[in-house]
């Protein structure tokens, strides 16, 4: 009893002298990510603001008109980004017609249905399409994939849905099209690679769950596996195109380079990252290197509204299915 008692009195006397756990690391840790998390917020607003002091001369002159005029002379120091606008979002939209299909489709066969001996081979050659230089991939586009188009794909188009508006014109080469292929070639491996981690992270129980209940192969993939990861496949999609509006050499040795509206995609086209590409160098006065500083400005915002647009169909998205569900 008297040396159960003595051990007792030794355990509280050593607790007693141990000190409580430093929370130092903890907190040192937690103050760090919360600096890096707000050093890249600060980032993009200096990135803002350095755009915005930069344009603030064409800023003043051209106001809103900058956005809705169309004329780009500066000759007459006339500038208006609209046609620039317009062809990033035609080319970066037609990229995502063909690169998402093709992505998707590629990054399902890769993960549900590819044999293992085939497997890594095709994923090696995606990652090397990847790494490929955008001002390689304008060099086959200007010495290969341009005449192929011209001589065989733009005829058949125009042959066929000539009717429309779309495929309508002279056949030139470099054209909106031709960049809009070339922004899907750049864009396929990103899509790809990140929705076959996505497919890759569906947990087989949710495709054993659809076997069970007697789903084909198919509808495993379509009810169990795509419906699962609809969310990440979008987030994809928006990463893609977040690549598709920037991009700069590849687009701008194919699409023609001319500042116009035009309904046909056999015309040229230009878009915000070529103007600049193009003429920085040329800027001789102060009006036109801050109208292409605005035209920066603009580039920037576009960017950020469409990723703020993508995320809020996300969000409406997820709450329809979720609404669904529960009815």
């Amino acid at each position: 009893m008297n040396v159960a008692a003595e051990m007792s009195i030794q355990a509280g006397a050593a607790a007693a002298q141990m000190k409580s756990p430093s929370r130092v690391g903890d907190k040192a840790f937690e103050w760090l990510t919360l600096g890096m998390a707000v050093a890249v917020i600060v980032l993009v607003f200096l990135i803002g603001w350095e755009l915005a002091r930069g344009s603030s001369l064409a800023i003043q002159k051209f106001g809103f008109r900058f956005l809705i005029a169309s004329k780009w002379d500066p000759v007459t120091e006339e500038f208006g980004a609209l046609p620039f606008v317009y062809g990033t979002l035609v080319s970066s939209l037609i990229a995502l017609l063909i690169a998402v299909p093709l992505s998707i489709a590629t990054a399902v066969y890769l993960t549900e249905l590819a044999p293992l001996w085939i497997r890594q081979p095709i994923v090696s050659l995606i990652e090397m399409l990847a790494a490929i230089p955008s001002v390689i991939l304008g060099l086959w586009g200007i010495f290969v994939m341009i005449p192929w188009l011209r001589d065989y794909l733009f005829p058949f188009l125009k042959h066929l849905l000539g009717w429309t508006p779309f495929f309508t014109g002279p056949i030139y080469g470099p054209c909106m099209l031709a960049g809009g292929i070339i922004v899907a070639i750049m864009i396929l491996p990103i899509i790809t690679s990140v929705s076959r981690e996505i497919l890759r992270s569906v947990p087989n129980l949710q495709r054993e769950a659809a076997y069970a209940l007697g789903a084909t192969r198919w509808e495993v993939t379509r009810i169990a596996v795509l419906s699962y990861a609809r969310k990440g496949l979008f987030g994809a999609v928006t990463l893609g195109l977040g690549r598709a509006l920037g991009e700069t050499m590849a687009v701008t040795m194919v699409i023609g380079n001319t500042p116009q509206i035009a309904a046909s995609l056999f015309k040229p086209g230009y878009t915000l990252a070529s103007v600049i590409a193009n003429e920085f160098t040329e800027a001789t006065t102060d009006i036109y290197l801050q109208s292409l500083f605005e035209i920066g400005l603009v580039l920037f915002g576009v960017t950020i509204l469409v990723n703020l647009l993508a995320q809020l169909l996300l969000k409406t998205m997820v709450t329809t299915s979720t609404t669904r569900a529960v009815q």
